[in-house]
């Protein structure tokens, strides 16, 4: 028989339970409620410090002069040699694989607004996000997405979870390589920036235009990795590039002191005096999106349904001013992500090669 004193211990010692979980109930209450007055006021203290950033962002970064006699303008020798494509961070990075790839000029960097222009004056050429919106491509579509547009990052005050891009991403009626932010924003003063909101097709003629190509996946990568088998590169997020500081996507605090894109070249080249490999704009292929490297076309082959001139999702590279530690660690050589071959984004760029001989 439990005594009449155990009996009472008992009920004190619950009672003293119920009391101290109301107090943590409480106690964590607080907590939660002074680190969501935190995150706001981080928030806040983000927002007004990369306002401040955008009134001060430079226009336009020098770049230096390129050698005299260089053969082709603009572009940078990339000597051939033999690596191990991909990277371990993501399953679509993997296996990694052994890659043979051969020499090629690549331009120094991402083509600008300005030198997109020049080819639109010289070709009449209209982006895929201009054009009416191909409704037998993709059926069902709801009628706001049905008009020329394209898909534009905007900063959202707060999130519910990251599983839903909406929330930061929207498709924007009558935004375009001009307008790359909507109506009522235009590249006026940006000339030095990467073009934007253009397709695979749209950087294929540019590319035919000016006598390149797109690079392939194996081309890209080599290149980002300065021509060099090994070591394999950081996965630290890099100081020379434009990234996301701060905690994405609600916090940016532009520390290297762009909130947005930059223009080209503000940050150091690589070793073979590409700018931006990394960061700033990713970078379209003209490979096909394959879920890994076991599944990948043989290095430098053209897959059949980019000759088709099908649509599909390729290939792109190096990250962007999107790319930070707590969310898209994508900002390194090895990196890939899918992108519809047919939607321009306010992130995606490209720049073209040249297959000839080296200097």
């Amino acid at each position: 028989m439990v005594s009449a004193n155990r009996l009472t211990t008992m009920s004190e010692i619950t009672r003293r339970r119920r009391a101290a979980g109301r107090v943590s109930t409480k106690l964590l209450g607080v907590v939660v409620a002074v680190l969501v007055t935190l995150a706001a006021i981080a928030w806040w203290a983000g927002a007004r410090q990369a306002a401040s950033n955008a009134r001060t962002e430079r226009s336009t970064c020098p770049l230096p002069a390129l050698p005299a006699g260089a053969v082709h303008a603009g572009k940078v020798w990339v000597p051939g040699g033999r690596f191990e494509l991909g990277d371990t961070v993501y399953r679509e990075e993997q296996p990694l694989r052994d890659t043979t790839v051969a020499g090629f000029w690549m331009d120094r960097t991402e083509v600008t607004n300005e030198q997109f222009a020049a080819f639109v004056r010289a070709t009449g050429h209209v982006t895929t996000a201009e054009r009416p919106v191909d409704t037998a491509a993709h059926p069902g579509l709801p009628p706001e997405l049905q008009q020329p547009g394209a898909v534009v990052f905007t900063m959202p005050n707060d999130v519910q979870g990251r599983g839903d891009l909406t929330q930061w991403w929207r498709y924007v009626p009558g935004a375009s390589w001009r307008h790359p932010g909507g109506p009522g924003t235009s590249i006026e003063g940006r000339g030095a920036w990467p073009v934007v909101a253009v397709t695979r097709d749209d950087a294929l003629a540019y590319a035919k235009w000016a006598g390149a190509t797109l690079p392939t996946e194996v081309q890209w990568e080599w290149a980002a990795r300065a021509a060099r088998a090994a070591p394999r590169p950081s996965h630290e997020q890099p100081r020379e590039a434009n990234t996301w500081q701060g905690l994405f996507p609600v916090v940016n605090s532009a520390d290297d002191g762009f909130v947005g894109l930059a223009p080209v070249g503000c940050y150091g080249p690589n070793a073979l005096g590409l700018f931006d490999m990394i960061g700033n704009a990713w970078e379209l292929t003209l490979d096909a999106w394959t879920a890994d490297h076991a599944s990948a076309s043989p290095p430098d082959a053209v897959p059949a349904d980019l000759r088709r001139g099908a649509s599909a999702q390729v290939v792109i590279k190096g990250g962007s001013f999107l790319c930070a530690p707590n969310y898209c660690m994508r900002y390194r050589a090895g990196a890939r992500q899918a992108q519809d071959a047919d939607l321009g984004t306010s992130h995606v760029g490209f720049r073209t090669v040249l297959l000839a001989p080296g200097p």
